[in-house]
């Protein structure tokens, strides 16, 4: 493990967020002489960004925490574009409208980690749409085009890759590694901003900004990435069975949220309590070294800390004790998630596998049947076997809700409408 003079780079080699860097010593030797600015994009493809983010949003916290000034850069302009590093395909284009909804939703994903204002070390959220949108084509091709190698560009992973396979890629999509190397040179001059990092996937990106920035007259700029997450499984990051695991709680309970993290691979728990935990390295090493039953202590820890971050310390406490009253004490706790359900308080009440396809426990009738033949589902705690039952309201319990389980450790509160 490489040893730094700045603790920024420190930090993130002790605890695991270093793939590669462009000036190793040039960059430690910036950071810890001076406050320097830093950014990471984050395109607004969606109403919400999920666990595989949270690598990128912890390397700005470790950013702002150690004396310097995070930049979440929103890509309002990049997302008209669609990123292709890691695409087989190209991506859907959306529309205005909606990659600004997008983008509102997304924002408070970031105030519980970054803390934003005046400050000289305060967070700014940016959108590259403010300049991107007004460029002249013309005028951009005359000043950057001339600086942009296309045989740098076709040797980029995101480029080769679809073109070794005879994959259909766009003129507009590759343009967008230009206007990510732009939106480094315009930080640049806007704010000062040196470093840009992201994940391994992106050094193409990014470094193709470094070169842009030197062949245009910048103080010199820096890449770090971090590794691209995987499971020691080998399953991406932030995906499960059931879907991305999001960061807003309108899009996945917090609950679900803080058992998504208890239910970490024992192999992961040690790398993860780095990554997504502010503990100290001397308590994370006590509990990685825990064992059997002792070792779930453990995944408690990282499933409280990790939500904490995101959700706030008074919710993550509220997950963890929810958790336990379930599946310790066999409670049906109300904090469980619930789904609204027409029909669970009529006589003849509704189809059994219709109830597990709404609850989000089975994507169809075929794959709730599959549950079942498995003995997966209970209702109120009671294995169900009859694929025809149907739930009405004498299932309903005082609180007027049905606990309907998927295994051990999914839960829903199915209630009426």
């Amino acid at each position: 493990m490489a040893t730094f003079k700045s603790e920024f780079l420190q930090t993130l080699s002790q605890r695991g967020f270093i793939h590669q860097i462009s000036d190793e010593s040039g960059l430690d030797d910036l950071l810890s002489k001076e406050t320097v600015t830093a950014y990471i994009g984050f395109d607004p493809t969606g109403p919400s960004l999920h666990v595989g983010h949270m690598t990128g949003i912890m390397i700005l916290h470790w950013f702002q925490k150690t004396g310097h000034r995070p930049i979440a850069l929103m890509g309002g302009g990049t997302t008209m574009v669609g990123d292709p590093s890691g695409k087989d395909e190209t991506r859907k284009l959306l529309t205005v409208s909606d990659i600004e909804k997008n983008k509102q939703l997304i924002k408070q994903s970031f105030s519980s980690m970054l803390d934003f204002g005046d400050g000289p070390t305060d967070a700014i959220m940016a959108d590259n749409a403010d300049w991107l949108l007004d460029l002249n084509y013309v005028d951009f091709l005359r000043d950057y085009g001339r600086h942009l190698s296309v045989n740098a560009m076709l040797a980029r992973d995101s480029v080769k890759t679809r073109l070794d396979r005879e994959q259909h890629l766009s003129f507009l999509e590759f343009n967008y590694m230009c206007l990510q190397a732009y939106d480094f040179v315009e930080l640049n001059r806007r704010y000062d901003c040196r470093l840009q990092m992201g994940g391994s996937d992106q050094w193409g990106n990014i470094v193709s900004g470094v070169d842009l920035g030197r062949r245009s007259g910048c103080a010199q700029l820096f890449a770090l990435t971090s590794p691209l997450l995987a499971t020691a499984s080998g399953a991406k990051m932030g995906k499960t069975a059931s879907g991305a695991v999001w960061l807003n709680p309108d899009m996945l309970s917090i609950f679900d949220f803080w058992q998504f993290w208890r239910n970490t691979e024992d192999a992961d728990v040690g790398r993860f309590l780095k990554l997504f935990t502010e503990l100290p390295l001397d308590e994370i090493a006590r509990l990685e070294s825990l064992e059997g039953a002792e070792l779930n202590e453990a995944k408690k820890i990282l499933a409280t800390e990790a939500t904490a971050l995101v959700h706030g310390r008074e919710l993550a406490q509220q997950a963890s004790e929810t958790a336990r009253k379930t599946f310790e004490e066999g409670a049906v706790a109300a904090d469980l998630p619930s789904v609204q359900i027409s029909g669970l308080d009529a006589e003849g009440g509704i189809g059994l596998l219709g109830v597990i396809v709404a609850a989000g426990l089975a994507k169809s009738n075929g794959e709730a049947r599959r549950h079942i033949k498995g003995g997966a589902i209970k209702i109120n705690d009671k294995p169900v076997s009859d694929e025809g039952l149907s739930v009405d309201f004498s299932y309903l319990d005082s609180d007027g809700a049905i606990k309907l389980s998927f295994g051990k450790k999914r839960h829903i509160l199915l209630r009426p409408e």
